[in-house]
């Protein structure tokens, strides 16, 4: 667990205390306020351990004692190491986030910041984690893509067809479109004669649709109109 002003190990260090009165959130102020001169940096591994002792690994972690994310940090340490530029607090930050973070903590306070230090191995071995922080504070609205058209639904074969409307005439003496299609109806056929004979995917019901510009009921077809088969 990060020491800090509530925790229950130690006094916090000058910088973070200092930090914390003044209401900093950054480390831009708080590396001035230690005088450092020199860079601190531990490797991914020895973040892990720590993490694992400290959290049990979680990087997201809150259980509610005032101590966020694997490496267990303070809000006034989190702060104070510039931790918020990524989120507003270290579990909802990111495990490269929370790494970064503790990278700047680690040179103002050294390792005696983590309880866990001596557990995790940790110390100012000088190599640099390497990790990818991103761009973008965590919790902001990314910016946002067009917005994609709505797919437009297939049209029907009954929509797509263009050809002149000529019509057959019905045994009652009236007038149906006869359509474009690649099968001329003859007397006696049916939609599901058709279906079977033809072997129409969907049967009468398929055949009835990608007719139904030409076909009302599909118990109606007439002698010489011309239905699409798919």
């Amino acid at each position: 667990m990060l020491l800090s002003s509530k925790g229950k190990h130690r006094r916090p260090s000058k910088a973070v205390r200092i930090a914390t009165l003044a209401g900093v959130t950054g480390a831009a102020v708080a590396v001035p306020l230690m005088g450092a001169t020199g860079a601190s940096a531990a490797s991914v591994e020895t973040w892990d351990a720590v993490a694992q002792c400290e959290s049990g690994g979680n990087w997201s972690i809150n259980t509610g004692n005032g101590y966020y994310g694997g490496l267990q940090f303070s809000q006034s340490s989190w702060a104070a190491a510039g931790g918020t530029q990524y989120a507003a607090r270290a579990d909802l930050a990111s495990k490269d986030q929370q790494i970064a973070a503790a990278e700047k903590l680690l040179d103002l306070q050294g390792p005696g910041a983590w309880a866990c230090a001596g557990a995790g191995g940790l110390t100012n071995d000088g190599v640099d984690p390497g990790v990818d922080t991103g761009s973008e504070k965590n919790g902001d609205t990314a910016p946002q893509a067009a917005p994609e058209r709505e797919a437009e639904q297939p049209a029907t074969r009954s929509e797509k067809r263009t050809a002149p409307k000529e019509t057959v005439t019905t045994p009652t003496g009236g007038k149906v479109e006869k359509g474009d299609g690649e099968y001329k109806v003859k007397a006696g056929d049916t939609l599901s004669k058709i279906a079977g004979a033809e072997k129409v995917k969907g049967g009468w019901e398929k055949l009835f649709k990608l007719n139904d510009d030409i076909v009302d009921e599909a118990d109606l077809i007439f002698p010489g109109q011309q239905l699409h088969l798919k």
